[in-house]
């Protein structure tokens, strides 16, 4: 008995391993998959890493990126972090076998708390897993959210067992999977799952109004509140963490009312509305959520000789130039600034979705359809700015989170659990044939007809231009033609396809109920049909080609010339700007200095700002107060060459006069003319802690330098007959930086918009800045009592029930 009920789970098991390693199949060999984000990760993080394993011990600050920031969102481990070993455990897998293996795995669990056939959990945890969108990711770099979606269906199942009644089982699987999801450090996914899972909590309300028992309703709440309170505290200190950098993020308020012109700007607390919205899902696009490439796939796509545009190229330049043209052709005719390939949940599961809606009864099908609808309306973005911008204005914290087409996870989550019930109450004996055929019918007449309707409303009001084929087809006559040619051709082979898999997937579902074929055949072959629909859609865009070997990945970045430049390491601890690269999108300078750029989306605020306002400009006042010493630039040849820069203000220098301003917008303009190395500027608040009258005493003869460099801890020496203001070329950061002068904790102030500045009594003083973040103390202490709770009273109420029922 004990075997039967372990054997399915087994299998699942052997399965879920076997396709994610099969499909990843070069890490057999030790390859591993070039994702272009991790890459400029690794830049990123070596400084961190270099730190851990000298020190033993983590940072929390990086100084290699941004000219220093925290490491809170790059990279930070944090103490007594059992979640994290619990995670690994779960991830047994080589990357990125080890998410597919989740998102199966995961979304198994969810299916066992529906009470689904175990042959049905496993092929509707393939679907999902399979989903392109999921796997698309990977060749971006996206691990983060890839990690955050597959603990997604975990969470669900946990809210499902309490809503079952099942109250211990929800409790511990609740808060784990909450424990889990945080853990992810994808906010925005987790943020969105709390959506889906609202829009359960409504319906399952509802429905307690029309029970009549609401009192059960709320302490079903009280339950999974309680575990997800707890699965959020066992995550404290990554969160308080979190919550406080946050504010000063380009996240969080900004204090300047200007814009770049000097124009009013328009007060948020969160990010652009523009930016929110770049990444917003056209109308028509939602059809390749079932019709692959509707909009022509990725960006960039390999067209084969029988194209239009292979034809065109060598009718005009031959053979050569026609194979060279077609690797790389802008065949995406949205309006989305580029993309990976085209939401794909795949044609077969999406028929199976549309058989739970006419075959399922019941809160759970409201659920799912709401949840489903909710966010593709959502992902319109701002192509439906009703809604959107009544979420960016009321919803909390909606504002905070780009790329708004990314909430189309609820969707790829909904999609397949609804196709899958529907095919649950497909084989149930419980509906009568007659039902079953009214459903199947329905189902491939109105998804067929969705999929035909969605064919001509393309032709109807679609244009078949991209956004940039005026600079990259409008030379040559006919160029574009053959382009938007090819993109019709993948419209129409896409919409054939997507409907002959209809029918193939009907029909087995129509023999099955004219007993021509068994349940277990059905279910196989629609497996088999799901997962050539979703890995032939999969394999255009990630597949071998991109698995590199691991030492390259592990050292992604060659040493160039121009970047051996740092052989004087801590006598000149200095900065680099790197004009070879995107400089605030490159993460490969951190690799090997310490950078004024970087690669992060949540980087400081103000440094944006400085960025902006003055870096953008090529201000060298602001150069030369960051240390920049070298100056990274490609020469004729598109080399990069390193070029001094003899006037950088050095790690620390004292200043003669200080200007204060009032607020934050005098404090950036008067960097446009600011002689930083002999003045600063400083808000009138700070100025008037200070008893300014020492400077106006000048020492010719005060010396202050940096002796020693770590990255949380820096030491200064000082010598000077009088009392003078010291500027820092370090990033103020009030959250954890202290000031210490002979070993006494000494205020210190924001100076030049960014910088640490701080008043240096007379004599010969030892300065110290250390980076002692008491936010994560804060949080350990919290974490550690919530994993005793959860811990206890799981224990604590599973013997209370054991009583009462011996009792």
């Amino acid at each position: 008995m004990k075997l039967n009920k372990i054997f399915p789970s087994v299998v699942a098991i052997l399965i879920f391993s076997l396709a994610s390693i099969i499909y990843f199949h070069p890490i057999l060999k030790g390859y591993k998959l070039n994702q272009s984000d991790i890459t400029q990760f690794r830049g990123m993080v070596k400084d961190i890493n270099d730190f851990r394993s000298e020190e033993n011990r983590e940072p929390y600050w990086t100084g290699a990126s941004f000219s220093g920031m925290p490491a809170y969102q790059i990279s930070a481990y944090y103490p007594n972090d059992f979640v994290r070993s619990l995670d690994r455990l779960l991830r047994f897998l080589p990357r990125p076998a080890d998410y597919t293996f989740l998102y199966f795995l995961s979304f198994f669990v969810l299916m066992m708390a529906l009470k689904v056939n175990w042959r049905l959990a496993i092929l509707g945890s393939l679907a999902f897993g399979f989903s392109t969108y999921l796997i698309i990711i990977f060749g971006a770099g996206h691990n983060a959210k890839a990690h955050a979606i597959a603990y997604m269906p975990l969470v669900v199942a946990g809210f499902l067992w309490v809503f079952q009644r099942k109250f211990i089982l929800g409790f511990i699987v609740t808060g784990l999977a909450m424990a889990l999801e945080i853990y992810t450090n994808h906010i925005q996914m987790t943020y969105y799952l709390g959506f889906c899972l609202l829009i359960l909590g409504i319906v399952e309300f509802v429905n307690a109004i029309k029970e009549k028992v609401v009192p059960l309703f709320i302490k079903q709440v009280a339950i999974i509140i309680a575990a997800v309170a707890l699965g959020v505290g066992a995550n404290a200190p990554r969160l308080m963490a979190l919550k406080e950098y946050a504010d000063h993020s380009t996240r969080g308020k900004s204090e300047l009312t200007i814009n770049l012109d000097g124009s009013n700007k328009e007060i948020t607390n969160g990010l652009d509305k523009t930016y929110i919205t770049q990444y917003s899902y056209a109308k028509l696009e939602t059809f390749n959520l079932f019709i692959p490439r509707f909009m022509g796939g990725g960006t960039i796509e390999k067209l084969g000789k029988d194209s239009n545009f292979y034809q065109f190229i060598e009718e005009k330049a031959g053979k050569k130039a026609a194979a060279d043209y077609s690797e790389q052709v802008l065949t995406y005719w949205g309006d989305q600034p580029i993309v990976e390939a085209p939401a794909y949940i795949g044609a077969v599961i999406f028929l199976l979705f549309f058989l739970g809606i006419f075959l399922v009864k019941g809160r759970l099908k409201q659920w799912l359809v709401a949840a489903t609808v909710f966010s593709i309306i959502l992902s319109w973005g701002r192509n439906f700015e009703v809604i959107t911008n009544f979420f960016i204005e009321y919803v909390p914290l909606y504002n905070k989170f780009r790329a708004v087409s990314s909430i189309q996870v609820i969707a790829e989550l909904c999609v397949p659990i609804l196709g899958i019930l529907g095919l649950k109450a497909f084989f149930s004996a419980e509906m009568s044939t007659e039902e079953k055929y009214q459903g199947l019918k329905k189902a491939v007449l109105a998804f067929g007809a969705l999929i035909i309707a969605g064919f001509a409303l393309a032709h109807m009001f679609g244009t078949f231009e991209g956004l940039r084929d005026a600079q990259q087809y409008s030379e040559i006559p006919g160029f574009l033609d053959a382009v938007i040619a090819d993109r019709k051709a993948m419209l129409f082979s896409d919409t054939i396809r997507s409907l002959v898999l209809v029918l193939i997937s009907g029909t087995a579902l129509w023999l099955f109920l004219k007993d021509k074929v068994k349940p277990v055949i059905v279910i196989v072959g629609l497996t088999l049909l799901i997962l050539f629909d979703l890995i032939s859609v999969n394999k255009k865009y990630v597949n071998a080609d991109d698995f590199k070997t691991a030492r390259k990945i592990k050292k992604p970045f060659t040493k160039s010339d121009a970047d051996k430049i740092n052989s004087d390491k801590i006598k000149a601890h200095y900065r680099v700007a790197n004009f070879a690269v995107d400089l605030m999108n490159d993460g490969s300078t951190s690799y090997f200095h310490n950078s004024i750029g970087g690669y992060h989306a949540a980087k400081l605020g103000r440094y944006q700002e400085l960025l902006d306002f003055q870096i953008a400009k090529n201000n060298i006042q602001v150069f030369n107060m960051l240390n920049t010493k070298y100056f990274i630039i490609p020469d004729a040849e598109g080399n990069p060459k390193a070029q001094q820069n003899t006037e950088a203000n050095g790690n620390v220098w004292f200043v003669d006069n200080l200007i204060p301003v009032q607020n934050a917008n005098e404090e950036i303009q008067a960097l446009d003319s600011l002689s930083t190395k002999k003045e600063a500027v400083i808000l009138e608040k700070d100025y008037q802690k200070m008893d300014m009258q020492f400077m106006m005493q000048q020492d010719t003869t005060a010396r202050i330098a940096l002796v020693d460099y770590k990255v949380t801890a820096l030491t200064y020496n000082s010598k000077t007959e009088t009392a003078q203001f010291a500027v820092f070329s370090e990033i103020f950061y009030k959250e954890g930086w202290n000031a210490y002068i002979d070993g006494e904790l000494i205020p210190h102030y924001r100076v030049n918009y960014i910088l640490r500045g701080m008043k240096i009594p007379a004599g010969n003083h030892k300065i110290e800045f250390k980076f002692e973040p008491k936010v994560i103390q804060q949080g350990e202490t919290v974490s550690l009592i919530s994993y005793a709770l959860l811990l206890l009273i799981s224990v604590g109420w599973f013997f209370y029930d054991k009583k009462k029922i011996a009792s």
